[in-house]
Formats: structure tokens, C-alpha cells, sequence
């Protein structure tokens, strides 16, 4: 079996406000929330304000987005431009960097971040659930839901880093080397990066599970200083990782599936 690698580096052009509207407009538009915002991190922040997941959901268009939400297409245009006229961050201009980069950069902080908080955070969930369990019966629905998630999590963290990252790297490796890479790599990007997705989608799921069980996260009038601060931690778990799963899905594991295709 030959194998024919597609080198094509993708890195999603950022629109003008009058495609966004189109786009916010039309069902037939093709973009998707994730694709803008991987193009553009800065408009991950207006995405965020009006509930719209742009990393487990980023596969939605625009155009559906904005009638789930029942959001004026033509005002979230003019919401998107604006933030793409904050100075952009160096830092954050993802899409431009090497696969191996952003690997790096993924490991060293939101796994980093995961694997630092997830026991404190379980903890502190577990604490007000003994203390204000009989008032607040959800909590120990949160701590069930956190529990098994976080299970599920580091699992699915070791399996990045073992077995699917090291593999992009020597894909990306072999073509700057200018030789073809591994028929075994390939196949480990094909098959590895489908199943982590759909995982996303599943810890993705049980966040969406624990914010509707917190009721967004509002506190109660009987609230505890341990309350407040469980409840910061797992609004701060959230955010972290609906990055942490955009730059994986939207950016990393889309540009490793479209530079390593794999043909016959």
C-alpha cells in the first residue's frame, strides 16, 4: 500500500464583517464557529458571552449558532469585528505555529492544569455536598458527574501523550526531514485523533451536565466561603479546558488529519 501525504499547512483566513454577516445569514454558509475561532482567538471571548461552545460544538456554522441562540446575526458580526480590532497577542496567533509547538504548548499548560486541579476541585465539591447536601441535592449529582469525568480525563490525557501526540511530532518530523512518515504513524493520527474528538465531545457533555446542575453556576442565599470558591474552581475548570479542547480539535488535530491524509 503506497502512502501519499498532503503537506498543505492550513492556517484559517480571518473574515471581513460583511462575511460574517452572510455567513451568520445563510444556512448554506459553510463556516463553522470553530474555523472563526481558530482563525481569530481574540473572537473566542463573544462566542463565550453568548453561550456558544466554539470547541466540543465547534463544528456548528455560524448561521445555526445564531438561530439556536436567537442572536441577531448582523449584531454578532459587529461583535466579532470589534474584537479582531483588539491588538492581537503574539502569543496567541495558534494557527501559525508548528504542530510540535502547540503540542508543547498544550501539554505544559492545560494538561499541566488539568492534572493540578482536578483532585482540589474534587475535594472542595465533595465538602460542600457533606455540608449543604440535604438544602442542595445536585451537589452530589456534580460530585458523580466530576468524579467519573475526571476519571475519564486522565485516562484520555495519557493516551495523548503517549501514544497520539508523540506520533504528529514524528510525522511532522520526517517532513521537514523531507522523507515520508510512518505508515504506522498515519494510521495512529487517523484512528487516535477520532477517538479523542469524540471523547471531547463526551467531557464536553458532562460540563454542559455539571453548569445546568449548578444552575449556571448561581450561588444560593446559604452559600459558604468553600461553596463559592468550589463553584469559581469549576467555572475556571470549564473555561480552561473549552480552550484546551478548541486548540485540539480546531487547530492541532484538524491540521494533523488534513496534512497527514492518508491515500491509496
Amino acid at each position: 500500500m503506497a502512502i501519499a501525504i498532503l503537506w498543505t499547512s492550513i492556517t484559517p483566513a480571518r473574515k471581513t464583517k460583511e462575511t460574517l454577516v452572510h455567513d451568520a445569514t445563510s444556512t448554506s454558509a459553510p463556516t463553522k464557529v470553530g474555523d472563526i475561532v481558530a482563525g481569530d482567538y481574540r473572537t473566542a471571548a463573544v462566542f463565550e458571552k453568548h453561550g456558544i461552545d466554539f470547541c466540543c460544538g465547534g463544528s456548528v456554522t455560524l448561521a445555526a449558532a445564531c438561530a439556536e441562540k436567537a442572536i441577531d446575526p448582523a449584531a454578532l458580526a459587529r461583535e466579532l469585528e470589534a474584537a479582531t480590532n483588539v491588538p492581537a497577542r503574539r502569543d496567541q496567533d495558534y494557527a501559525s505555529w508548528t504542530l510540535t509547538r502547540l503540542i508543547g504548548h498544550i501539554t505544559a499548560t492545560h494538561h499541566a492544569y488539568v492534572k493540578a486541579n482536578t483532585a482540589q476541585n474534587a475535594a472542595c465539591a465533595r465538602k460542600i455536598a457533606a455540608v449543604h447536601g440535604d438544602a442542595h441535592p445536585e451537589l452530589a449529582q456534580i460530585v458523580t458527574v466530576f468524579d467519573r469525568t475526571a476519571t475519564e480525563l486522565m485516562v484520555h490525557l495519557k493516551r495523548e501523550e503517549e501514544v497520539v501526540f508523540p506520533a504528529i511530532k514524528r510525522a511532522e518530523a520526517a517532513g521537514r526531514d523531507g522523507s515520508t512518515p510512518e505508515a504506522g504513524d498515519v494510521e495512529t493520527i487517523a484512528h487516535g485523533v477520532e477517538a479523542l474528538v469524540r471523547e471531547h465531545d463526551e467531557v464536553g457533555a458532562a460540563l454542559h451536565e455539571i453548569r445546568d446542575l449548578a444552575m449556571g453556576y448561581g450561588l444560593p442565599a446559604d452559600a459558604c466561603a468553600t461553596y463559592v470558591l468550589t463553584y469559581q474552581r469549576l467555572q475556571a475548570f470549564e473555561a480552561d479546558l473549552h480552550k484546551h479542547v478548541h486548540l485540539e480539535n480546531n487547530i492541532l488535530f484538524s491540521r494533523a488529519t488534513e496534512r497527514f491524509a492518508q491515500t491509496v
